[in-house]
């Protein structure tokens, strides 16, 4: 069974930095595409990043722009999100997940945005002074 953790999340200052993680279990990294996905406490979730099985990435929000960026390291079998200069606005439950049989990423994520399966879990991130 296809199954993806993730971890990283805490609390941090603004203008801070975090790395998130996301391990998958019963594939590689390298076989579909993962992204990167967000709710904020009382707003609508969110698409940010997404990497192809050959490396490219796609953005989904505006946000993204200069401060967050998606990784792969297949020897580690890990997505990374990097986040930098974070904000209030970035405090957030992140997730991950996986357009599984596809190696491309989502040309729409609402089907993921709707799907309650994938918002099971994800890691937590607080930016506050």
């Amino acid at each position: 069974q296809f199954k993806l953790v993730e971890s990283g999340g805490g609390s941090v200052q603004p203008g801070g930095s975090l790395r998130l993680s996301c391990v998958p279990s019963g594939f590689t990294v390298d076989t579909y595409a993962i992204g990167w996905f967000r709710q904020a406490p009382g707003k609508e979730r969110e698409g940010i990043l997404c990497i192809s099985r050959q490396g490219g990435v796609r953005t989904y929000s505006d946000f993204v722009k200069d401060r967050f960026a998606i990784s792969r390291d297949n020897a580690k079998n890990t997505v990374y999100l990097e986040m930098y200069n974070l904000g209030s606005e970035d405090t957030a439950s992140y997730h991950c997940a996986a357009r599984i049989l596809r190696p491309d990423c989502w040309d729409n994520v609402d089907l993921v945005l709707r799907n309650d399966e994938y918002w099971d879990h994800g890691t937590q991130v607080i930016v506050s002074s």
